[in-house]
């Protein structure tokens, strides 16, 4: 894949540099809150800000307030991540666009280790994830090694492909999709399992990032022989009943939240195939 005839987005927030092995730092402000709070009760505060920070409280006091830097230059993989984001940003700008409306586009912030959000924290154990709450996708990188050399997955394309359906669920969010399955959630309807609502969301999602690919290819004619099997052999990887089967040695159908490999290939395929958005109606859809 030649992702370097992406536009680099300038919508990339580095928090790596604090993000591993030990807490945050405690800012100015709380760090003079923690030390009014030792005088009061009689504490040593150069011995609880210590505390405070290898424990990670600190970065639960900073909170989603937490404010990284422009990646470098020269980092290969923040470089890549910009493309990929960048082109999300023109080929949705485009699609809202002929719809009358206007595309928000999302920060994608690059973490190592662990991040706090409007969502809550959370750690690179997660995987890539999106928060609708700050409208920013999360990215620990390392990810992608884990793609490679544990999941079976892996490939420019295949992480490019992983990005687009964070992505894509933050065009769920703008498209009012995100808030139908959390009102189901909130109303205490069954969301979760094969066929539920979550699983619909996700492989929407994948068609979303499918619909990016398709219109992507268009632009740039950027994909390589390989690259489309890469992204179908990392959707596979990824599937639910593959991690579960690897995980425990059974497939629990009612635990599934982002559907079977074979979902997920199949509306990626949608997605690319067809190009449109109205074709990843998953919610309508009665065979997924």
């Amino acid at each position: 894949m030649d992702w370097n005839k992406g536009r680099r987005s300038s919508n990339v927030e580095d928090r790596r540099s604090g993000g591993g092995g030990g807490g945050g730092k405690l800012g100015a402000g709380a760090m003079l809150a923690v030390v009014v709070i030792s005088v009061l009760l009689g504490k040593n505060p150069l011995e609880m800000i210590g505390l405070l920070e290898q424990s990670g409280v600190a970065d639960a006091i900073q909170g989603s307030s937490q404010q990284g830097t422009a990646p470098p230059q020269d980092d290969r993989e923040a470089e890549f991540v910009a493309r990929i984001l960048g082109d999300t940003e023109d080929v949705w700008g485009a699609i809202f666009q002929q719809t009358g409306s206007r595309y928000v586009e999302p920060k994608l912030v690059l973490f190592a280790g662990r991040v706090q959000t409007d969502c809550g924290g959370a750690t690179s154990a997660s995987g890539p994830f999106y928060c609708p709450a700050d409208q920013q996708v999360y990215l620990d990188t390392s990810f992608f090694a884990q793609m490679r050399d544990q999941l079976g997955g892996g490939g420019d394309f295949a992480e490019a492909y992983v990005i687009a359906h964070e992505v894509g669920h933050h065009v769920q969010t703008l498209l009012g999709v995100s808030a139908k399955v959390n009102a189901a959630r909130q109303r205490g309807d069954e969301v979760r399992g094969d066929g539920g609502l979550l699983v619909r969301q996700e492989l929407q999602a994948d068609c979303l990032a499918g619909v990016w690919a398709h219109h992507a290819q268009a632009r740039h004619q950027w994909l390589e022989a390989g690259d489309i099997d890469e992204a179908l052999r990392t959707a596979t990887a990824i599937g639910d009943d593959r991690l579960q089967k690897q995980a425990q040695g059974t497939v629990v159908p009612d635990a599934f939240t982002h559907g079977t490999s074979a979902e997920r290939v199949r509306w990626f395929r949608a997605g690319f195939d067809g190009g449109a958005v109205a074709g990843c109606d998953t919610f309508s859809a009665k065979a997924l």
